[in-house]
Formats: C-alpha cells, structure tokens, sequence
C-alpha cells in the first residue's frame, strides 16, 4: 500500500531502492535513450572528421590541378609565341631575300653597262691607235 501511495505521489523505487520521479521503465528508457544519442554523436563526429579529411584532400588536389592548368596554359602560351616569333622571323629572312635578289639584279645590270662600257672603250682606244 505504501507503494501505491508514493506511485500516486508521482514518486518511484528503483532497483537500488532511490527514491525516482519517473517510473524505473521510463528511467531505464530514457538511460537506453541517452546512450544511443551519445552514440549517434560520436558516430557524427567520426563522420565529420572523415568528410573534413575528404573535403581537404579535395582541395588540396583542387590547387594542383589548377597549378598544372596554369603550367599548361603558359605552355601553351609559350608554344604559340615562339610559333608567332618564328612566323615573322621567316617573313624578315623573305623580305630580306627579295632585297639581295633586287640588289643582286641591280649589279648585273650595272655589270652588264660597265662590261658594254669597257667594250666601248677598248674600241675607242683600238681605233685611236690604229688612226696615229
């Protein structure tokens, strides 16, 4: 009767006869309850420690591929100017040859003119001395 009158009270025994609020099933509930939580927290956190290794290991080879992006675009930078360099070298070295085929045209002229010239002067200087 004593127990009844407690349990009317809201008032409990539990196995080690302490006096409880809840009843010792809801106690042992709310025990099993709390455990679980607590393991449901840890295994988050194991969670969000594997996902923070994760996300780091992401960017970290994020900012490798992107340093070797920027390595191959200044390649290929590279590569386009020496192509361009060497474009308008060879177009100098084109201008260049068309300038000594001009000059070299020039001079065969002007050998060709001294040659008629000397011809012209030995003919002269033939009939000079033939003429005394």
């Amino acid at each position: 009767m004593a127990d009844e009158a407690v349990a009317k009270a809201g008032l409990h025994f539990d196995e080690l006869n302490k006096i409880r609020v809840l009843e010792p099933e809801i106690h042992q509930q709310t025990s099993e309850l709390k455990e679980e939580c607590k393991e449901f927290v840890d295994k988050i956190d194991g969670f969000q420690s594997i996902v923070g290794g994760l996300i780091e290991m992401v960017d970290s080879l994020a900012k490798e591929v992107e340093q070797e992006k920027m390595k191959a675009i200044g390649s290929r930078n590279l590569l386009k100017s020496i192509s361009k360099q060497r474009e308008a070298q060879q177009q100098q070295l084109q201008a260049l040859i068309a300038e000594k085929k001009t000059q070299l045209e020039r001079y065969r002229i002007q050998a060709a003119g001294l040659q008629k010239e000397e011809a012209e002067q030995n003919e002269f200087i033939e009939q000079f001395i033939l003429q005394k």
